[in-house]
């Protein structure tokens, strides 16, 4: 989960004050040293952290706060706002405008995950109905040109490369090369080092004069925490980088970055990298990461996910199905596959408002019970898929040889199904019976 850690502390600091119908000053400045101390530790900016806490006692000792009928809830309000405030306020999008085609200019140091998320962009903007160029310009690293043509085909984006060729040069070439062949957008994956030094930085500034980038995006490992906002300082004094990609925010990540960069640069955070896979790069949204840190859910976020992985029609479809019965286990199965396809369970669970830390350090999902479900039902017939409920001792005996899975795991999955169609059939009664002029409510898609 994203600032496990942090989010755990702030939760249970605030979690002393909502059960309160009242409310003391000393409450107050005793929750304020705990949420100082917490997001210290979690590498923020000093400065950042003395302003930010100066803001909440300031708003919580307020006079409608104090008096207000729920003072708890009202103060955690606050610091959500305040949050929010503190990265940005709101989704800060790429600015491309004007004629085409635009340039995004990606820079960063050695190992931040440049040439990656140059291919997550690419493949996201492809996906929003753009037609991107990739372009490497880091001639440097050995085979730094081979992983971005990599990344190109996993992406399905051309990738434009003259090889050793001087930057400057391929960066214009590029250029000429993505409006004679109608590309509205050109990523171009710039040279690192493993610290910043003056001949990185010059050459990173001749490919700005030359290209005249619409974008200048700065790469940062969020795993670095407070050193990745000094590295951004440093890049936006001699760059004037117009927003940041925050990277593995899926690990160990404790916060300070995401945290301190907007007070700290003046730059928004605009994307966020959230695992492996090339579709694993998301929009930054200030008030949703707030949300989520402090337990309160992400619900847009969670819906925008599932939207991702399952259709209208496809959504429709399996409504039908629900509907009229004919839900079969290889439905159940594509259902499972699409879940995990949103990313890991316990950060989906983290999305549902009302689940905090607490509730989910019980919670043990094991993903490999997923590939044991699924060498079950491909251990079945199209009949015994279709109907269940036909699955005797011998057909049992059969199936767990076969997919090399127990027998208890088996009856166990037969007897979830037949609960769950058992729901889906009382969903169904119910919406029957529904008065006339009431709005019925829809089968969820999973």
């Amino acid at each position: 989960m994203i600032f496990s850690s942090l989010s755990e502390k702030l939760q249970e600091s605030l979690g002393k004050l909502t059960g309160k119908g009242k409310l003391s000053e000393k409450d107050i400045d005793n929750v304020a040293r705990e949420i100082k101390l917490s997001l210290l530790e979690a590498d923020v900016n000093y400065k950042v952290v003395k302003d930010f806490v100066k803001k909440i006692k300031e708003r919580a000792k307020g006079q409608d706060v104090m008096e207000s009928l729920t003072p708890g809830q009202t103060v955690v309000k606050i610091v959500n706002e305040e949050l929010t405030n503190l990265m940005g306020k709101e989704n800060s999008k790429l600015e491309l405008k004007g004629s085409t085609p635009h340039i995004v200019l990606m820079v960063g140091l050695q190992g931040s995950g440049k040439t990656t998320h140059s291919g997550k962009l690419a493949k996201k903007l492809k996906k929003e109905g753009r037609n991107p160029l990739l372009t490497a310009l880091d001639v440097y690293r050995p085979a730094a040109i081979d992983q971005l043509k990599v990344v190109g085909r996993q992406a399905e984006v051309e990738v434009f490369e003259k090889g050793k060729q001087d930057p400057v040069k391929t960066a214009n070439e590029a250029k000429e090369y993505a409006r004679r062949n109608n590309n509205d957008v050109v990523i171009m994956d710039t040279a690192g080092r493993l610290q910043i030094d003056e001949s990185l930085m010059d050459e990173l500034k001749n490919i700005k004069k030359a290209v005249k980038p619409n974008e200048i995006l700065l790469v940062v490992d969020a795993m670095v925490g407070q050193e990745s906002v000094n590295v951004a300082k440093t890049f936006d004094d001699y760059l004037d980088i117009t927003g940041v990609i925050l990277t593995k925010l899926d690990g160990d990540a404790r916060g300070g970055a995401a945290l301190s960069i907007r007070q700290v640069v003046g730059k928004p955070i605009k994307f966020v990298g959230t695992g492996e896979k090339l579709e694993d790069l998301e929009a930054f949204h200030p008030d949703r990461m707030a949300s989520r840190i402090l337990g309160m859910g992400d619900v847009l976020s969670l819906i925008e996910k599932a939207e991702k992985q399952v259709s209208m029609k496809e959504a429709k479809e399996l409504e039908e199905k629900m509907r009229n019965q004919s839900y079969t286990l290889d439905d159940f199965i594509d259902q499972i596959n699409q879940i995990r396809n949103m990313g890991p369970l316990e950060d989906l669970l983290a999305m549902i408002p009302g689940v905090n830390n607490k509730m989910l350090k019980n919670v043990n999902v094991d993903e490999k019970g997923f590939v044991r479900i699924e060498a079950l039902i491909s251990s079945m017939t199209k009949e015994e898929r279709e109907k269940p409920e036909i699955i005797g001792k011998s057909r049992k005996e059969r199936i767990c040889n076969g997919s090399g899975v127990d027998v208890k795991e088996l009856n166990q999955l037969l007897k979830q199904f037949k609960e769950l169609k058992k729901m889906m059939k009382q969903f169904n009664n119910m919406q029957k019976k529904g008065r006339k002029g009431k709005r019925k409510f829809n089968m969820p898609f999973f």
